[in-house]
């Protein structure tokens, strides 16, 4: 039962995430020669805005699994990406549509964006802690690589037809939203014993390890997002490649960064989260210099090379960052048994807590992709290069490696209490 409620959860949260990061692939579109005259800073700004939508939507989707039912929840939220699809396949076909109606119209793509929280808190409920590295990261990468399909169906749409066709890219997925939810109205279950406990997510969020976990997977998720959305249109803006040729080449990012994912939550179980996730941080504060070289001596070749490493990175990073979670829930666990509290009242309660945390810490993880593409805005609004973001992104990566060194990896002076179980996530 449990593969088959993740295999039909993996196909809802891929057309999830296409739908989600589908502007990423309408912008590249957006070309004067189509009579549009909207700038690199308003693009910038379009994929802001459905970011940030999807983030805020993760909160009330982690909720809503437990209150309706995982297989219920499925089927509406899936069918609800009708609503951008159809509206962008209407109103992306006209030059002169108002630049406000094409940001309403880009909020209404984060809808897309939510289904990765309830998704993820639903699958973290059917598997064994042994397994959930493996298993998170297979939903999560299934549905990553949504950022890449979407990508490849806006070439197959200009090989086909021409690049002034791009409002076909959203009605290609019309068909593929009412099978999705037409597979997970017949393989999915609703668990009687997954109950919705807001207390639970207000229990999370006063907890540190919230915060510190948010504050990673911004890191990671968040660079993976929004590099994602951003990286055609960086192509596009900063090296002056056409529509084709930057969805051609930023097709390969979402790709790396999707499929090693699971890789990610592998080496997690092996090796421990907090060093997978330190090591990774490391690197990609060294990705981010190089980037800012390639920009500032204009080595499309190095960019690109460099932008793929950071892929790779961030898909690992993701499935490490995310396997913590229940880790350090687990480790708590064991503590208050340890204590006297009963194992199965330990268990259900820390198990509670890790499913809100997981879908509380994705909702914040995305707002890591708003700030990368401001980042980028704001930086090419400035300078008209985006080498003062990489240089910003960079800090922020060193940033994370050194808290998780200090508060996972650092051997404390003193035995771990039950609000320290840290020598045991570390593990």
């Amino acid at each position: 039962m449990a593969r088959r409620n993740l295999w039909a959860s993996i196909a809802s949260e891929h057309i999830g995430f296409s739908v989600w990061s589908i502007w990423s692939v309408l912008v590249l579109f957006m070309t004067p020669e189509h009579g549009f005259s909207t700038t690199p800073e308003q693009k910038f700004l379009l994929l802001s805005v459905v970011t940030l939508v999807g983030a805020v939507l993760r909160v009330p989707y982690t909720l809503a699994v437990p209150i309706f039912g995982g297989r219920n929840w499925t089927v509406v939220a899936t069918l609800a990406l009708i609503v951008p699809t159809v509206a962008a396949f209407f109103l992306v076909r006209d030059p002169d549509t108002p630049f406000w109606l094409l940001l309403v119209l880009a909020a209404t793509a984060g809808v897309g964006g939510g289904n990765f929280s309830s998704s993820m808190a639903n699958i973290n409920s059917y598997f064994p802690e042994r397994e959930k590295g493996w298993a998170l990261g297979l939903n999560a990468g299934g549905g990553n690589i949504g950022v890449a399909t979407v990508q490849l169906v806006g070439l197959a749409v200009i090989a086909l037809f021409t690049t002034s066709s791009g409002y076909l890219v959203p009605l290609f997925y019309a068909p593929l939203i009412l099978l999705s939810a037409w597979w997970a109205y017949r393989s999915m279950n609703n668990l009687v014993h997954v109950r919705a406990d807001a207390a639970a997510q207000l229990s999370a969020t006063r907890d540190r390890h919230f915060w510190i976990m948010s504050l990673l997977y911004v890191g990671t998720f968040g660079s993976f997002i929004g590099t994602g959305f951003a990286f055609g249109l960086l192509l596009q803006a900063q090296f002056g490649l056409e529509p084709v040729q930057a969805a051609g080449i930023a097709v390969l990012g979402p790709v790396l960064g999707s499929l090693i994912r699971p890789v990610g939550g592998r080496l997690a179980d092996s090796l421990g989260g907090a060093r997978v996730t330190l090591w990774v941080f490391t690197a990609m504060a060294v990705c981010s210099a190089v980037l800012v070289l390639a920009v500032q001596a204009s080595q499309l070749g190095l960019f690109i090379g460099a932008f793929a490493v950071m892929f790779v990175l961030t898909g690992l990073g993701n499935g490490s960052t995310y396997k913590m979670i229940p880790s350090i829930y687990a480790a708590r666990a064991e503590d208050a048994i340890a204590a006297g509290e009963p194992r199965e009242q330990a268990l259900a309660r820390t198990k509670r807590v890790a499913s809100s945390m997981l879908g509380l810490i994705g909702a914040v993880g995305a707002l890591g992709g708003v700030g990368i593409n401001v980042g980028f805005r704001e930086s090419f609004a400035a300078t008209g290069s985006t080498a003062p973001a990489f240089v910003a992104f960079g800090a922020f990566y060193l940033l994370c490696a050194g808290v998780t060194w200090a508060v996972y990896l650092r051997r404390p002076a003193r035995s771990a209490s039950a609000d320290e179980p840290l020598p045991v996530t570390a593990r």
